[in-house]
């Protein structure tokens, strides 16, 4: 497998554990909690350093996923008091652990050069070079980490649809048949948690929030089936993928930001062209509407 079919495979792999995650959490209104989550790790990178003083990719990982799932928890905590909306939730928990992180590096940290780069940032041009033997085969280890991923969150959204839909479009008749959506809504977010942080160090948390949010986002406009949802989303970060790259190799650009472009350009064409809810469909009906009036 060439490098360019090996970091395509990646994107497409993360796109896809992304994507049967981010409708329930567009549905749910918490899209920005990738982003949350991207934030708040940094006091698990110092905690690291501190205890381990190392910077190896997978004691980072292992420290910003601790945090990760404190995020997730404190945000999911906030909302079932039912004080704070969701949105306020997830603004108040991750700018706490990030000035967190930022007081952990100024005051123990300062001077050493933690690799910030690699865990938030991340280069998925490099996917190809970090790999592990499987079977007697070396395989890139982000494509590897990122199959499970892909396979876990397969399981739980398979094994808990129908769990998930309910909780998702009407928690209030949930919580009366005993389907318990607090628990449902910290498995989900924790899920996210996992997903985000087992992407960060191949493809970097800005690719991560874009693959968990627009192409749901996209999906959204196109169907008004959380099944349909679902298959649209995942298309839609494998179309990213593939024209991503191929739009990077022709302008000799990043990898990451032209994967980014190539979801939100899919999101603009859905909201101008979406067939029931897209602007074009609107300025039309709205002339039709207007046409009767005048003649009257």
């Amino acid at each position: 497998m060439t490098d360019t079919a090996v970091i395509v495979l990646t994107a497409a792999l993360t796109g896809t554990a992304c994507a049967l995650l981010g409708p329930f959490l567009v549905l749910r209104r918490v899209a920005l909690l990738g982003d949350a989550v991207s934030h708040a790790v940094l006091p698990g990178i110092v905690l690291v350093w501190l205890v381990a003083q190392t910077r190896a990719p997978l004691a980072v990982v292992a420290g910003a996923a601790l945090f990760a799932v404190v995020c997730v928890l404190a945000i999911d905590a906030l909302r079932a008091t039912g004080l704070v909306p969701p949105d306020a939730a997830i603004g108040l928990v991750f700018p706490a652990l990030f000035s967190l992180g930022v007081l952990g590096v100024t005051r123990y940290a300062d001077g050493i050069h933690l690799d910030l780069d690699s865990t938030i940032y991340g280069e998925i041009a490099f996917v190809p070079f970090a790999t592990v033997t499987v079977a007697g085969v070396p395989l890139a280890r982000a494509t590897v980490v990122l199959a499970v991923v892909v396979a876990v969150n397969l399981a739980l959204v398979g094994l808990l649809w129908k769990e998930l839909k309910a909780t998702t479009f009407d928690p209030e008749f949930s919580r009366t048949v005993g389907l318990r959506p607090v628990l449902l809504s910290r498995l989900l977010l924790l899920a996210v948690a996992v997903t985000a942080v087992s992407a960060f160090e191949a493809v970097g948390a800005i690719l991560v929030v874009t693959l968990l949010i627009v192409p749901a986002a996209t999906a959204y406009l196109l169907t008004d089936r959380l099944a349909v949802m679902v298959a649209v989303a995942v298309a839609v970060s494998w179309v990213g993928a593939v024209a991503g790259n191929a739009l990077a190799t022709a302008t000799d650009s990043a990898i990451s930001g032209a994967m980014g472009l190539a979801c939100t350009a899919c999101f603009v064409l859905a909201l101008l062209a979406a067939p029931r809810h897209g602007l074009v469909v609107r300025w039309i009906r709205r002339g039709r509407r207007r046409r009767p009036a005048a003649a009257a």
